[in-house]
């Protein structure tokens, strides 16, 4: 029997190394989702050196974030089938590639390309770090406890992209926040070459290729419609259409993994009301969040007018508040619930985008800004550790890897549909306030029709007015762009609201049955890598 073959059975009772395995995977998921955000703040940059509209740059977010999303349960159920650590490290050196490949794009469709490769190798990444934090704590507490960890620091991952993306692009060009994954890719590649103990389901079954095709079809079709929606027409024949067929290839998907005995996704598990609710809750929470972060770095540079830096800096407050009331979160869950817990962050984030939604041009910095990114960022907090920890609670051992994938496309799914509508309604609503305000100001019409792509090319437009004319021109660009905004942030407010008030009706406050011992190795099938010895001792 071969080294990995060994590693392949049954894990040791208790890893001596868990902790130190801990930080290689936290600094795994740092990486892929630092990614998810590390951009926003560069989007007025690609903007103008790009001459891209709104639309392009959703899909320069989105390109990342609906590959990643798209093939994460194909990804999981990859290292179920060919192991954990060898998928997660496959992916880092894919990520690093396509991370130095990205860098050199120099036109929209090439960096949108180059973003969608990246998606595809984070989603090699992502499932596996949970798979095998799970597999590493064996001990219920402790193992909530590090998924608090690991949650806080996809959380504090969110936060730190812009404050990342703006440091670097103080001191050098956009494409330097791609360059920076190289060597942090290699720094978790080796680490995890040491530390990491192989895992992977004893029985993968078959590989459902229909289900995968089904899914990422469903998924990319559903997130393109609502990308491309504002400019078609909500209500035209290719937005209605594309809904329509994205939501059945959706439910076929659905219909086929209840039919199958493994899945790609066990649709079975939502009939846990603690799996559904949870995953439900952390979906929603991070539609809200990538949908307002989207806006608000756009925000801060081009409305307030900061810099890349300043701007970063300015999303500090979220970054601190995410990661210090990550672990609080944990210990309020073992005293308070699962339920209490993420509801109160769930009505927090709400209460944070309605504060957002009321901000105006000349608002104070230290003021409703900073205190609707506080609120956001508790909420975040309280919601992503409690809710994770009840998904995985629901899952059994041998299908980690797909059950983790399964919370983690939430999250991303519920991101990309957020910068898709969140984006979307945005749009819609500052392209007719910005060409009417424009129209009355006399500036031509291909200007005004370059003003509705986007409030960089808006504020570019407006310099072909007089003086005098184009500052009212600024203004009312200005004042399209918060009125969009606003609109934004209110249906983010509204997805939380409802989140919140599902948890409370929907989500059991413990696990319902308690949870073997953490000292005893659960009872797993036998796998034909095993030895004799080892078949009897998993028996």
């Amino acid at each position: 029997m071969t080294m990995e073959q060994r590693s392949t059975s049954a894990l040791p009772a208790r890893d001596d190394r868990r902790w130190w395995v801990l930080a290689v995977l936290c600094l795994s998921v740092l990486l892929v989702s630092i990614d998810n955000t590390i951009v926003n703040v560069a989007l007025p940059t690609m903007s103008r050196e790009l001459r891209a509209g709104t639309s392009a740059l959703q899909w320069v977010v989105d390109g990342y974030t609906l590959v990643f999303a798209g093939l994460l349960l194909v990804a999981g159920h990859l290292g179920d089938r060919f192991g954990r650590r060898r998928t997660l490290q496959v992916g880092l050196v894919a990520f690093a590639v396509t991370s130095g490949l990205t860098s050199l794009a120099d036109t929209t469709g090439q960096l949108v390309a180059g973003r969608a490769a990246m998606g595809a190798a984070a989603a090699l990444v992502y499932p596996a770090t949970l798979a095998l934090l799970s597999g590493a704590f064996r001990d219920p507490r402790e193992r909530a406890t590090a998924i608090g960890v690991w949650s806080g620091v996809s959380g504090l991952a969110v936060a730190l992209g812009p404050v990342s993306g703006g440091l670097l692009l103080e001191h050098f060009s956009w494409s330097s926040v791609f360059v920076v994954n190289v060597p942090l890719a290699l720094l978790a590649l080796v680490a995890g070459r040491r530390l990491l103990v192989e895992s992977r389901s004893a029985e993968p079954g078959r590989f459902d290729l229909a289900g995968a095709v089904l899914s990422v079809a469903g998924v990319g079709l559903l997130v393109r419609t609502l990308i491309e929606a504002p400019g078609n027409g909500w209500a035209s024949r290719t937005t209605v259409g594309g809904l329509t067929l994205a939501v059945a290839l959706l439910v076929a998907f659905a219909r086929l993994e209840a039919r199958l005995a493994h899945p790609l996704l066990d649709v079975r598990l939502f009939t846990d009301r603690r799996f559904s609710a949870a995953s439900g809750a952390i979906a929603l929470a991070f539609f809200a969040l990538f949908g307002f972060i989207f806006l608000i770095t756009q925000y801060l540079q081009v409305v307030r007018g900061y810099g890349t830096l300043r701007a970063g800096v300015a999303t500090l407050p979220f970054a601190i508040v995410t990661g210090a009331l990550s672990p609080v979160a944990i210990v309020l869950m073992k005293r308070l619930g699962t339920t209490r817990v993420v509801a109160a962050g769930l009505a927090l984030m709400s209460a944070g985008f309605v504060l957002a939604a009321t901000t105006q041009l000349d608002s104070a910095y230290w003021g409703r800004v900073v205190a609707a990114m506080v609120l956001i960022a508790a909420g975040l907090a309280l919601t992503t550790g409690p809710a994770t920890d009840a998904v995985m609670g629901a899952l059994p051992p041998d299908r980690a890897g797909a059950g983790s994938a399964v919370n983690d496309t939430t999250r991303e799914i519920g991101g990309t549909l957020g910068v898709a509508v969140v984006g979307s309604v945005m749009s819609s609503v500052y392209g007719p306030q910005v060409a009417d305000a424009l129209r009355a100001l006399r500036l031509p019409a291909p200007a005004v029709d370059a003003a509705r792509e986007s409030l960089v090319a808006g504020l570019t437009a407006v310099q072909q007015l007089p003086g005098p004319v184009a500052a009212q021109g600024v203004r009312a660009v200005q004042e399209a762009f918060m009125s969009g905004l606003h609109a934004g942030s209110f249906v983010a407010a509204g997805a939380t609201a409802v989140a919140a008030i599902a948890t409370l009706l929907l989500l059991p406050a413990r696990h319902r049955a308690p949870v073997v011992d953490s000292l005893v190795p659960p009872p797993r099938p036998v796998s034909a890598v095993q030895t004799a010895p080892q078949a009897a001792e998993a028996v």
